[in-house]
Parts: structure tokens; sequence; C-alpha cells
């Protein structure tokens, strides 16, 4: 008897798991999803409060609501990116109210990585912090760098 409330416990746990992970990529596929259709309420509704949004570019670390003005224009034209994920990887804390990511991206800028962490609250999940990079190969390194380094250089 005690092996089957074992067994039946380890079940549960696995399963709550497994929903958990549906809920973080429906809730994921979602927020992308807004942005290319220009859905600001599902958006921005999807960040914390306190949430950060890291860009490429180095000067881009962004809290709510400066993202919001950053991307304002964006929206208002009625499609701000489409970013496409694919290869999401998705990790929750024991207790299940702390999951953090990773994802390639199809996008304009060729492949990029976003990864993040999110937090559930009573409302649900939240994206506490995301990170969107763009990747470069490793044989193409030497050129992106002096790329950088001439842009650098004129400014």
């Amino acid at each position: 008897m005690k092996n089957i409330i074992i067994i039946l416990f380890l079940l549960v746990a696995v399963g709550a798991g497994a929903q958990d992970k549906t809920e973080i990529n429906n809730f994921l596929d979602t927020w992308h999803q807004a942005a290319a259709v220009a859905n600001a309420e599902i958006f921005f509704g999807s960040i914390a409060g306190d949430g950060i949004y890291i860009g490429t570019d180095a000067t881009e670390r962004w809290d709510k609501e400066s993202f919001w003005e950053f991307s304002k224009p964006y929206f208002d034209r009625g499609k701000a990116w489409d970013f496409k994920p694919y290869d999401r990887q998705v990790f929750t804390s024991e207790d299940g109210t702390i999951a953090w990511f990773s994802e390639l991206l199809e996008t304009w800028m060729g492949v990029c990585r976003g990864s993040g962490i999110l937090l559930k609250d009573r409302s649900g999940w939240k994206i506490k912090q995301y990170h969107l990079s763009v990747t470069v190969p490793n044989d193409a390194i030497q050129e992106f760098i002096k790329l950088v380094e001439g842009y650098e250089s004129e400014k």
C-alpha cells in the first residue's frame, strides 16, 4: 500500500510538471503572437509590473514602461515584430512558481535566441525578464567583431 501511494504521488507530480510546461509554452506562444498582431494589451499584460526586457543593442535594457514607450509606434502601426519560436527548453522550480526558458526564434534579423524568467502569481504567468540576442555562427565571429568595431569607431 505504501508503494502504491508513493507511485501515485510521483505520477501526480510528473503530470503537474508537464501541465506547467504546456501552460508556459502556450503563454509564450500567445505573447509572441500578440506582438505579431500588435495586441499591446496581451503583450504588455504578460510582462510583470517590474519586468525587464533586454534587447539586442547594448543600450536596450528596459523596464516595462520604457519598453512600452519604445514599442508604442510599432504597435500603433498594427504590427510590431513577428518572431517564430522553436526549440524551446522550459524548466520550473520545485514549487511551480518560477520558470526559466530559452528558445530560438526565426526573425527578420535571422536566428535569434530568447531567454527569460517567469513568475506565476494568482493571475497566472508573468514575464520577469526577457533577453533577446542575435546569434552569430562561430565561424563568422571574427567578421562580426570587425563589423562591430568599425561601427563603434564611426560613432
